[in-house]
């Protein structure tokens, strides 16, 4: 028999990401949050919890967000459970990503370093370079 390439607790965090995405995009809009989304969410392998990473257009806002999306919690776990093929829904921890605030911080260093370029700042120098030959 092949072995399988795939694992259940994967399938199901794929499921989860793009209901709860839903899910809380619908949030943001009808209960006016700060814009969030969900970046990824990561299953225990019993499937008894489920880690749901946030990050935020404007990470000022997040902690409102997060206290928003926590306390609604039980809820999503409801929607999930009434439209999920899955037997028994995890229960769901939000936490904050902190991945692409921090991504953004480097790039703004090596931008005022001047490691690299800031955005257009290519074109602008091979328009020089073309009007020097």
């Amino acid at each position: 028999m092949p072995a399988r390439d795939f694992k259940r607790t994967d399938r199901v965090s794929a499921e989860l990401r793009r209901e709860l995405g839903s899910l809380v995009h619908a949030a943001v809009r009808d209960h006016g949050l700060p814009s969030v989304s969900v970046s990824d969410v990561e299953v225990t392998r019993d499937l008894d919890w489920a880690t749901v990473w946030i990050t935020a257009l404007r990470p000022e806002d997040s902690k409102e967000a997060m206290s928003a999306l926590k306390d609604m919690a039980k809820e999503f776990r409801r929607e999930l459970s009434k439209g999920s093929r899955m037997r028994r829904v995890p229960e769901l921890r939000f936490k904050y990503d902190e991945s692409v605030d921090l991504g953004e911080r480097v790039e703004r260093l090596l931008r005022e370093s001047g490691d690299i370029p800031e955005p257009g700042g290519e074109a602008s120098g091979t328009d020089e370079a073309e009007d020097g030959k």
